[in-house]
């Protein structure tokens, strides 16, 4: 390194012979540590994945109850589908999704602020190339020779210079190389964001429109059931009429009509909540937007469903890639704050020209220049910099739980999608079997009612019976169909088998 005599004599103008060879001793010096340089901090490593082979305590069943006739086939050796909604075999889904994903401003912000993240990092690399500047300046000045203990008068004079300058930081320990590797994080962050984003998006709409298909169903049971209903208030009022039941058979009747119809305005306001909200996920207003029709009956149940290994999971579900993503960030900033510890080197040029003008800069003796390298070591903080490392250990020993915890709840969620689907399949085979019981039920007892041989109470109770158990069934193969789609957001949501994905969610 250049001495300070050295420097004070090239800053005076003072001849010396030794000048180029002690700046090129320098510069030797600043290239051996540039060379001899690493990035302090720990290199980040990936959380080992899981060696568990399944999700529950025990063996994984290989199908459920064939409910209503359809059992659901549980397979290792299939692939998430990336367009897995597909497989309702819907086409009026499959374009509530598709105009979703084009429209949908959650995903547009998304996307927005990835790029956002990815010209930050690009920002960053720019500190490994020299840093050149140009300066133009003039000013009017009047001196003070007494500030430099002369008695003469001061005098005004003109200055102009222009100038250029390059500097270029030696990364030695690896301070900016950490910064840009934090940059590079939070990038696959904002990256894995998206794909949440994706992901969440196409739940939503599907969710939605089986529960809009499931409320409209549900109207219709109750409409029919009304319209039954209607048929028995006249024959019991031409019973009546002739003498041979009660009026109060008429009223009662005229009641449970009214208390059935009561129920059609709750299951009307349901269906136009999923409905602004479907509106709301494509991205339109309700004044332009089409809203899909789609039957609940006309809705297949995708029976060969995938289950991918632990091991994979955790590197494909997107919000534990933003976790990772986050753990990296985390560890790339201790060696950010471990850098700071160190001295840092700067090399500096500056070359220019000065004079009386702008059109008087003369090359001669208005020239100036400077040459060399700079450092700066940090002494004494107060003990700031050594607490900004242990606190960014800290922010990372966080991070790494908050990854586990991210880890255990998408363990859970797949487990419970499991086991939602085997009771699903049962509670809908029970549904399945009292909604037949209870249709044969009413079906004898109105014969029997019109032939005289039962009561009318016992009609009575067979039609709320039937009623009851209709909106049950309706109900069990709506949640069957939902926990299908959570099992596809539990495993990923597929989105790494989309034409031009990889696993790391990066597309060319």
């Amino acid at each position: 390194m250049m001495s300070v005599r050295a420097k004070i004599s090239a800053r005076a103008g003072m001849p010396t012979a030794s000048r180029p060879l002690r700046s090129s001793a320098c510069l030797g010096v600043v290239a051996a540590l540039l060379l001899s340089g690493c990035a302090v901090g720990p290199d980040f490593v990936r959380p080992a994945p899981p060696v568990e082979d399944r999700y529950t305590s025990e063996p994984q069943a290989l199908q459920t109850l064939a409910a209503d006739g359809q059992a659901q086939r549980f397979k290792s050796d299939t692939a998430v589908a990336a367009d897995w909604w597909q497989l309702f075999k819907s086409v009026q889904l499959d374009a509530a999704v598709q105009q979703a994903i084009a429209h949908s401003p959650t995903l547009e912000a998304s996307e927005a602020t990835l790029r956002q993240s990815q010209d930050n990092l690009r920002a960053g690399y720019g500190v490994f190339y020299p840093q050149l500047n140009a300066a133009v300046s003039g000013a009017r000045e009047r001196s003070a020779p007494i500030a430099q203990g002369e008695q003469a008068p001061g005098t005004v004079f003109n200055y102009v210079s222009a100038s250029g300058s390059i500097s270029y930081v030696l990364d030695v320990f690896g301070g900016e190389r950490r910064t840009v590797e934090a940059l590079r994080a939070q990038s696959d962050y904002q990256r894995f964001a998206g794909k949440a984003a994706y992901v969440t998006l196409s739940a939503d709409v599907v969710n939605t429109c089986i529960a809009r298909a499931a409320y409209a169903a549900q109207i219709r049971a109750t409409e029919k059931l009304i319209a039954l209903e209607l048929e028995q208030l006249a024959a019991t009022e031409a019973q009546v009429n002739a003498g041979t039941a009660a009026y109060s058979s008429v009223l009662s009747m005229r009641s449970l009509i009214a208390a059935n119809r009561a129920t059609l305005a709750p299951l009307a306001f349901k269906l136009d909540q999923t409905a602004h909200l479907l509106v709301t996920l494509e991205g339109a207003t309700p004044t332009t937007a089409t809203l899909p029709d789609i039957d609940l009956d006309g809705l297949a149940l995708p029976q060969d469903l995938p289950i991918s290994l632990p091991s994979d999971l955790v590197r494909q579900r997107p919000d534990i890639l933003q976790a990772e993503a986050q753990l990296h960030a985390a560890s790339a900033n201790i060696g950010v704050a471990t850098a700071a510890m160190f001295p840092s080197f700067t090399l500096n040029g500056t070359f220019g020209v000065a004079g009386s003008s702008f059109g008087n800069l003369s090359p001669e003796n208005g020239k100036f220049w400077s040459v060399g390298p700079s450092l700066s070591i940090p002494l004494f903080r107060g003990g700031s910099l050594w607490y900004e490392r242990k606190a960014a250990i800290d922010a990372f020993d966080q991070t790494q739980a908050n990854y586990r915890q991210t880890v255990l709840s998408a363990f859970q969620q797949v487990a419970d999608a499991l086991k939602a689907l085997e009771h699903d399949a049962e509670a809908l085979q029970a549904q399945a079997d009292s909604r037949r019981a209870a249709a044969e039920a009413l079906q004898l007892l109105q014969a029997n009612y019109k032939a005289g041989m039962a009561a009318y109470l016992d009609v009575l109770s067979a039609d709320v019976q039937f009623h009851q158990a209709d909106i049950a069934y309706l109900q069990a193969v709506a949640q069957r169909h939902q926990d299908t789609v959570a099992l596809f957001v539990a495993l990923g949501g597929g989105w790494w088998n989309a034409q031009g994905a990889s696993v790391e969610g990066k597309t060319p």
